[in-house]
């Protein structure tokens, strides 16, 4: 079990990352005086609100592809991806609450550590069942 604390320490920053990202979406309801459920009316709380939705559309991928990615090849590794996938949500929601057109690097980390764990998890797994 010790050799996934990395991973499982993972989990919890991404978690901890959506609650900020959740906090940020809920501060800017507030300065822009547009109350929640209105997700519409001013640029700031759009942009805020569709770059958090954007990062929970990418979970599904994220968190199953992490987890097996460190039970079939490597916990360090899947760490290491996941820590540079929460680093590419935060420079994508970062970017995107600037520029809508600054979101771009941020997805590109984010993407390539995502397809390394899946693609790397179901190449190993789809490996080791034909073995």
């Amino acid at each position: 079990m010790e050799r996934y604390y990395a991973v499982a320490v993972v989990t919890l920053l991404c978690s901890f990352m959506i609650f900020g990202m959740a906090l940020k979406v809920a501060k800017t309801h507030s300065t822009t005086g547009i109350l929640a459920p209105t997700m519409t009316g001013d640029p700031r709380l759009e942009r805020a609100a569709r770059a958090h939705a954007n990062t929970l559309e990418w979970l599904p991928i994220f968190l199953p592809a992490l987890w097996l990615f460190a039970i079939y090849w490597s916990p360090a590794w899947a760490a290491g991806l996941g820590v540079a996938w929460i680093v590419g949500r935060i420079a994508y929601f970062v970017g995107y609450l600037v520029d809508p057109m600054k979101r771009y690097p941020g997805f590109f980390i984010q993407s390539i550590a995502a397809f390394l764990l899946l693609f790397g998890a179901l190449g190993r797994i789809v490996y080791l069942w034909l073995a």
